[in-house]
């Protein structure tokens, strides 16, 4: 266990490295206006070119590429240069970040056990009423493009909650709206894996040799069906926690929530390209660690699982 959590672990560190290089690679082909904070058409050509020198962006690729590596090394992650000018990315950062944990954490712990209880009333009667509805849900979802009926939860929620657009942190009923559009495609995911693997165990030789022995149906059902579904849905964390990232990015500029997710679309809209460079690898190493947690659980959760045996793979 102990080799496969560090090798796990190695690799996830690397392809965060990957992440960092062609994020880093990519963003200084952008133009430069973003790294002058509004003052590039106030300098001349020759002020321009002493600037961008002085911030090291006329250096070849490669060079520049060692020198960032270098300071995150040091914890230096560079200045905002159009939203917050000449303060660091990571304090800009530090502001958002509990913000966005409270959204995110509520919308998983909502999504998932909500999700696993759709998905189990699915499942105990194929083509029953839960199941039509569960299955009608998850089809439209995934049919609806999100930002659609996210704008349209906005739209007819709050003329329905009779509450604010937008979010206000002495209103707790504002937050209502976003953590429940939030929710919606957790538990659709949640609830079409934990049907499909509930059926799938329901139909296995076991279970068929339990109802010879007319072991009571309840037990089959939470003692050996549920029981063992359970352990392929530890790999839908990771994605919960994918969902609500990429939800957040839309749902926080939607409700003017001051969240990561928001400030990334500003930084973005705003062309501050260092500030956009920082958000875009925290949300990457998010996503990255949340598969490697994924994978870990999969291991701990199941004993029949030999974690690299000679000869075999995961």
């Amino acid at each position: 266990m102990a080799t496969y959590l560090i090798n796990r672990v190695l690799r996830s560190l690397f392809s965060i490295f990957l992440v960092i290089c062609i994020v880093f690679v990519l963003l200084r082909q952008l133009p430069v206006e973003g790294y002058f904070g509004g003052r590039y058409d106030l300098l001349t050509e020759e002020q321009k070119q002493i600037e961008l020198y002085r911030m090291g962006l006329l250096d070849p690729i490669p060079v520049q590429l060692l020198n960032f590596l270098r300071d995150i090394a040091r914890l230096d992650l560079g200045l905002s240069n159009r939203i917050r000018v000449n303060v660091p990315v990571t304090t800009v950062v530090a502001d958002r970040v509990p913000i966005s944990l409270q959204f995110s954490l509520l919308a998983v712990s909502i999504g998932i056990p909500t999700g696993w209880a759709l998905g189990i009333m699915m499942s105990r009667k194929k083509g029953g009423a839960w199941d039509k509805v569960g299955t009608g849900y998850v089809a439209l979802l995934n049919s609806v493009p999100a930002p659609v009926y996210m704008i349209l939860i906005q739209l007819y929620g709050t003329m329905l909650l009779g509450v604010r657009m937008t979010f206000r942190f002495d209103q707790p009923e504002t937050r209502i709206l976003p953590i429940f559009t939030m929710c919606l495609p957790i538990i659709a995911m949640n609830a079409f894996f934990m049907r499909r693997y509930m059926v799938d165990e329901s139909n296995k030789d076991y279970i068929k040799l339990a109802q010879i022995k007319n072991v009571p149906n309840t037990t089959i059902f939470f003692r050996h069906i549920f029981r063992n579904a359970v352990v392929p849905m530890t790999n839908t964390i990771p994605l919960s926690i994918l969902n609500a990232i990429w939800g957040s990015i839309i749902i926080e500029r939607l409700y003017s929530i001051p969240g990561m997710g928001g400030l990334l679309v500003d930084s973005i809209l705003a062309r501050d390209n260092t500030l956009t460079q920082f958000l875009i690898i925290i949300f990457a190493s998010i996503g990255i660690f949340g598969l490697l947690l994924g994978d870990l659980l999969t291991a701990f959760v199941d004993p029949r699982i030999r974690l690299l045996r000679k000869g075999t793979s995961r």
